[in-house]
This record gives structure tokens, sequence and C-alpha cells, in this order.
């Protein structure tokens, strides 16, 4: 199954990539393939210690973030999700498009 990660990132520490770095690995051990905004990120070359982020970087970034939801069989959402703006829009479109929703724990991450 293909499995998108959805969570909050902005205003945590380091954009919360290692819980969705945590929550990508556990879920590839379970055979999944990953769609990882974290490393969706990287792969452009974002960089949370130093990479700014403005309008024109979160409108891409979302771009790719919910085309990627539409190539998903589901979506795992983060801890937290609740209170992120594109975690909740990410929720809307996976919910739309029928995906099945994951919720993770913050102790099990998966």
């Amino acid at each position: 199954m293909t499995i998108y990660v959805a969570g909050p990132m902005t205003g945590l520490p380091l954009f919360n990539f290692p819980a969705f770095d945590r929550a990508a690995e556990t879920l590839a051990g379970q055979g999944h393939t990953v769609l990882n905004p974290a490393q969706m990120d990287r792969d452009v070359g974002f960089d949370p210690l130093s990479t700014p982020v403005d309008n024109a970087f979160l409108r891409d970034a979302l771009r790719r973030d919910l085309s990627a939801i539409c190539d998903a069989d589901a979506i795992a959402m983060l801890p937290g999700w609740e209170r992120s703006g594109g975690a909740r829009i990410e929720w809307m479109l996976a919910a739309h498009l029928g995906l099945e929703i994951i919720y993770l724990s913050e102790n099990s991450q998966a």
C-alpha cells in the first residue's frame, strides 16, 4: 500500500522532520511504499535549519503534497495534525478521495 504521511511542520523544531522520518521508517518496515513530505522537501533542496520559508515555497510544497496524496492509497496522520492548516487540508483531500486514514500515536508512530 502507498501511504502519505501528514502532520504539522510549521513552527516546530526542524519542521517536525524527525517525526515524519520515524513514521516513514516504521511504515516502510511494514512493507508499505511511503510518501514522506519531509523527504520530498529535502529532495528539492529544503534544509530545515537554513532555508527560508516564504509564500512561494509553501505554494510549491502544498502543490507537490496534494499531488502525492492523489497517488496514495492511504494517509497516515501524525499527532498534532488537527492544529496544522496544511495537514487539515491534506486530511480533507484524502477523505474526499476515500483513502484509508490512519491515525498515528506518539508512542507507536505507525
